[in-house]
């Protein structure tokens, strides 16, 4: 019984339970003590009726029911010590032949073989047995409790296997069937654990392995069992998310890139599929944190995964040409994890990249070097012409003025002498 319902019965303070040899044979030979049911079958929490029907004459004496027989027997009902609040009491008060008795809330412990007996009193005045009947097996059907299903307990990363486990108790009999379900789909499961408690009852413990996946965000687990005490199955779920974690992939942008000095760069953090939502998110230049904003909150997208937008604002000045700027993201208090973009200037002035000091130096030589050498060159093609034109001209092969003609051959004719002059 539960110790929070009173026992109205201990054990029989009597010397003994075999029968009476003392009473007088003729007074007691027609005396009878009928249980009509042999066995009975009784749902745990209902009540119980237990009949005894008595005919004849035994003498003084009460009828009692006992639970069980021998040394361990317990008083049921006793009328001469009957407690208001007991969950027993008579069907028929008053009766001299009707005996039966109800016993409310019946719980597994109840189970045994209960016996009306009659018992009068003895040569020395203490009451002793003088008949009992055949006695009355009393089996109570307990049903289990509703399936409670537990998990991991710590969240685990999409590709690992972990335990789940279906507990129920509290039932009789031991028969028990337990099936396991993933989104109404059935599932492979080891064999259920059942035990005795020391209530009589039974314990069932059953454990199936999942290899959770990304997408299980929103997924279910189903315990369902059956029982013979039961007409529909019960049913215990577990929602996968209570395990599942899902790290973000982190990406860092920058726009424009690279951005002309002085105006404004806008670095953005996108967050992409990660679960469960709870995310912070820093922001670093050059290792300095920074002050950011999130774009909004974690935004659940497909398969009951999130994505979140974070951005930081960086003026493009020249000292900060080359700059790392960094997202930092902590998921679900897990270590760190991180991506960079780098600020990049351009120099419109000049139509490209903007380079530090020791890049215009560097320019400015190979400009200067470059005008050195051309110059050579010109002045070397100069000083070759004319050590080649001052070759031909000592090997005769420039004209020279021609030697004298003789006199025209026409009247008022005169000759002319043409005279070729290189430089």
């Amino acid at each position: 019984m539960p110790s929070a319902v009173p026992q109205p019965w201990g054990p029989l303070s009597i010397p003994n339970l075999s029968l009476c040899p003392g009473v007088d044979a003729q007074a007691g030979q027609d005396f009878t003590v009928q249980q009509p049911q042999a066995k009975v079958t009784v749902t745990a929490g209902n009540n119980l009726t237990l009949k005894c029907i008595t005919s004849g004459d035994a003498g003084p004496g009460p009828v009692m029911w006992l639970k069980g027989w021998g040394n361990g027997n317990k008083t049921i009902y006793d009328p001469n010590n009957w407690d208001p609040s007991s969950r027993v009491t008579e069907a028929a008060p008053g009766s001299n032949t009707d005996f039966t008795i109800h016993i409310r809330n019946v719980q597994p412990e109840d189970m045994g073989t209960y016996y009306c007996v009659k018992f009068v009193l003895g040569m020395t005045g203490v009451p002793e047995v003088f008949k009992r009947g055949d006695g009355t097996e009393v089996t109570v059907q307990a049903k289990p409790s509703p399936p409670l299903v537990s998990g991991p307990e710590q969240r685990a990363r999409p590709d690992e296997s972990v335990p789940f486990t279906c507990t129920t108790g509290g039932f009789f009999p031991d028969k028990i069937d337990v099936k396991w379900f993933k989104n109404g789909n059935p599932m492979a499961a080891q064999p259920p654990q059942v035990t005795q408690s020391r209530m009589k009852t039974y314990n069932m413990s059953s454990t199936v392995m999942v290899t959770l996946q990304k997408n299980d965000a929103r997924s279910q687990l189903t315990c369902e069992v059956t029982h013979p005490t039961l007409r529909a199955p019960l049913r215990g779920s577990f929602q996968l998310s209570r395990v599942l974690r899902v790290s973000p992939s982190v990406e860092v942008r920058a726009e424009p890139s690279p951005a002309e000095v002085n105006k404004t760069v806008a670095f953005t953090c996108l967050l992409k599929e990660f679960y469960p939502a709870n995310v912070s998110i820093s922001w670093l230049e050059n290792g300095i944190e920074i002050k950011g904003q999130n774009l909004s909150g974690p935004l659940e997208v497909s398969r009951g995964l999130f994505e979140l937008r974070s951005r930081v604002e960086v003026q493009a000045t020249e000292e900060k040409n080359g700059s790392t700027i960094t997202c930092r993201v902590i998921h679900d208090g897990q270590a760190p994890a991180n991506d960079s973009a780098v600020l990049w200037i351009s120099n419109t002035a000049q139509g490209g990249f903007h380079m530090d000091k020791g890049a215009n130096v560097l320019s400015s030589l190979l400009l200067l070097s470059m005008g050195v050498l051309l110059e050579k060159g010109l002045l070397g093609g100069l000083l070759f012409f004319l050590f080649k034109r001052m070759n031909r001209k000592a090997s005769g092969m420039l004209p020279y003025p021609a030697p004298p003609q003789s006199p025209a051959p026409a009247a008022g004719s005169q000759g002319l002498a043409t005279v070729s002059s290189d430089l």
